[in-house]
């Protein structure tokens, strides 16, 4: 940037050997970063004069830096944006005196003070809802998320926490429907299908649990390239609920393949073996539960079974 100053200064000078006196430039400059202080290349820079119709645009470079020159003085509004973060600094230009700004891009700073005020206030709410659930003050946690999504009817994860609450607390319809309100939302949130399809479980309402249980494991997959355990392990028991063994025993396979130390997918793996009259491979499934969590809840019940069954 030097450089080019330098340069037009040097241009200036061979100019005015040979020209009428020129008006000295307004320069407009300034440097943007980002939350984490670190500069942001390519956010748009728009200067908008608040008492005339014009504008500028420039982009700031590798260094987060922008320059503006010749703009009329007067009074602007500099904007810089750069994805979905923006901040709006006043600039008073005048000829000959540059006008240097500092914009640092945070998720607050494109709001006004009322705005940033009651966004601060939400987080608290929502720091006091999450600290209610997790200490067990499941009507406490219930109050406060009620409260944020009265305000901020978009936040899909206060209707999830909604749902897991009201789903402790066997309020089913509420639960319900906080979770099919996440899916208006969000429509490929796996977690509110995997809520959902508890929620039916828990009130033995089997074909709908199998159904939102697999669109989870669908979404999972999309997402990561794979269902994860925890969503197969899920349909697996959803089936053995229901008395498909079977399709249960394939879902329980597939957790424990995804995720070989969850030893509770070991553990019904051999169950639905032993159900199916399938003895080796449930003697099989029994022994890896116990490598992987000896002294877990259903060791000593496995035990028994690895001293009684044959080989």
């Amino acid at each position: 940037m030097r450089t080019y100053l330098i340069r037009g200064v040097l241009a200036l000078v061979v100019a005015l050997a040979c020209s009428a006196p020129a008006a000295a430039q307004s320069i407009v400059r300034g440097k943007v970063s980002g939350p984490d202080g670190k500069p942001i290349e390519g956010a748009t820079v728009s200067i908008e004069a608040t008492e005339a119709n014009r504008k500028a645009e420039t982009k700031t470079n590798r260094n987060g830096e922008f320059l503006q020159v010749g703009l009329p003085s007067g009074r602007y509004n500099v904007t810089v944006t750069s994805g979905n973060l923006k901040q709006v600094l006043p600039a008073n230009v005048s000829q000959g005196r540059p006008t240097e700004l500092t914009f640092q891009l945070t998720p607050t700073s494109g709001l006004t003070p009322e705005e940033a005020k009651a966004q601060a206030a939400m987080q608290v709410l929502a720091k006091e809802a999450i600290d209610a659930m997790r200490a067990g003050r499941d009507d406490e946690a219930i109050q406060k998320f009620n409260e944020i999504v009265v305000k901020v009817p978009s936040c899909s994860d206060c209707f999830y926490n909604l749902g897991v609450a009201y789903s402790k607390k066997t309020q089913y319809n509420e639960a319900e429907a906080a979770f099919k309100r996440v899916l208006e939302i969000n429509p490929n949130s796996g977690d509110a299908y995997t809520g959902l399809a508890n929620l039916y479980n828990a009130q033995k309402k089997f074909d709908l649990a199998q159904e939102a249980s697999s669109k989870a494991a669908q979404l999972t997959s999309a997402a990561g390239g794979g269902a994860s355990a925890e969503a197969q392990f899920n349909q697996g028991v959803i089936l053995w609920n229901a008395g498909k063994f079977a399709e249960a025993k394939v879902q329980f396979e597939a957790a424990a393949k995804a995720d070989p130390t969850m030893a509770m997918a070991h553990y019904q793996l051999g169950m639905a073996n032993l159900n199916l009259g399938q003895i080796p491979e449930a003697r099989a499934a029994f022994e890896e539960y116990l490598k992987v969590d000896p002294s877990g809840p259903k060791a000593a019940e496995v035990k028994v079974f690895v001293s009684q069954l044959p080989k």
